[in-house]
């Protein structure tokens, strides 16, 4: 009985390998996931001033695995290079896999996977400058910038390759929402360069680089004020897609949360690391999540042209 089973199962048909189209989505978010926590361990090294616990690079003390001088601030160090390491060979498997599949693929696919590896290998130059460079502030803050413009890259990339059926209501809102995402990617700059800078302790410890301080509280108000008009306006979006409504509600909430942790970060003086690990992390999400909403909008806004092209023809 047991041999006539084994024998009929040998001739069961196999779950078939997913589309490449798929294997890249799949590929995508994952590289996507690991970049968000590779910033978020970024923070956690700046704010435990772990930047240079491994005093060489691309090795820690000479080594893969520094084992003598492994504590919390090396540990940080180490292991936000293994995943930065891990995510660098997984966008250049990206790119490869997107020009080996380019025939099954759309034609923008392989050359935004590139751009996306141009980005990651830049990103890998600036974190060895940052080491030798002694974390100069300029190019701590252009290693952050560069992280989210590799985030956001990914993000454009995986929704894309998303199915997704548009309403066709979106009118304004796609542009509305890039603005927003501009304006937030700028904050987060200005946060970053606070951050490099230590502007905050140098404010109000003996009163010096304020402006730098002043200017990411001020940078709060047009950045809320746009992601709000994004929040607003989907609400009054009647038959807006289900998703994009989502999304807006998301960045509603992640907009209040970032507000609150900017304030609690500010009156604790930085003292709480985890509030202000918080804050960055917090702030890429409600990045990824405005270039999310941007990107379906501007695909929903597509499907408007073409009901429009459709009835002008008719």
């Amino acid at each position: 009985m047991a041999e006539s089973v084994l024998h009929r199962n040998r001739y069961l048909p196999t779950q078939e390998p997913p589309e490449p189209p798929e294997r890249i989505r799949r590929l995508v978010w994952k590289i996507a996931i690991a970049t968000l926590l590779l910033m978020a361990v970024g923070s956690a090294t700046r704010v435990m001033n772990a930047g240079l616990a491994c005093p060489d690079w691309p090795l820690c003390y000479g080594q893969l695995v520094p084992r003598q001088q492994m504590n919390l601030q090396v540990f940080l160090e180490w292991f936000h290079r293994l995943d930065a390491a891990l995510i660098g060979l997984s966008a250049l498997a990206l790119a490869g896999l997107s020009w080996w599949y380019r025939r099954a693929l759309p034609s923008w696919l392989p050359w935004a996977a590139t751009f996306a590896l141009g980005l990651i290998v830049f990103q890998g130059i600036l974190g060895g400058l940052t080491v030798t460079e002694l974390l100069r502030f300029d190019i701590v803050t252009a290693h952050l910038g560069t992280a989210l413009l590799f985030f956001t890259t990914l993000l454009v990339i995986g929704l894309s390759l998303t199915p997704y059926k548009g309403t066709g209501v979106v009118e304004n809102l796609p542009w509305v929402s890039l603005s927003a995402a501009i304006l937030v990617y700028l904050q987060s700059l200005l946060g970053g360069l606070v951050a490099s800078r230590w502007a905050l302790h140098q404010c109000f410890g003996a009163s010096q680089l304020c402006t730098v301080m002043n200017s990411h509280i001020i940078g709060v108000v047009p950045a809320t004020l746009a992601t709000l008009a994004v929040v607003v306006m989907a609400w009054r979006t009647p038959a807006l897609h289900p998703v994009l409504r989502k999304l807006a509600n998301a960045a509603g909430g992640l907009l209040v949360a970032q507000v609150l942790l900017g304030v609690a970060t500010f009156r604790l003086h930085l003292q709480v690391e985890i509030l202000t690990v918080a804050h960055q992390a917090v702030g890429a999400a409600l990045l990824g999540t405005l270039v999310a909403f941007t990107v379906l909008a501007l695909r929903d806004r597509a499907v408007a042209k073409a009901i429009a092209s459709a009835t002008d023809a008719l």
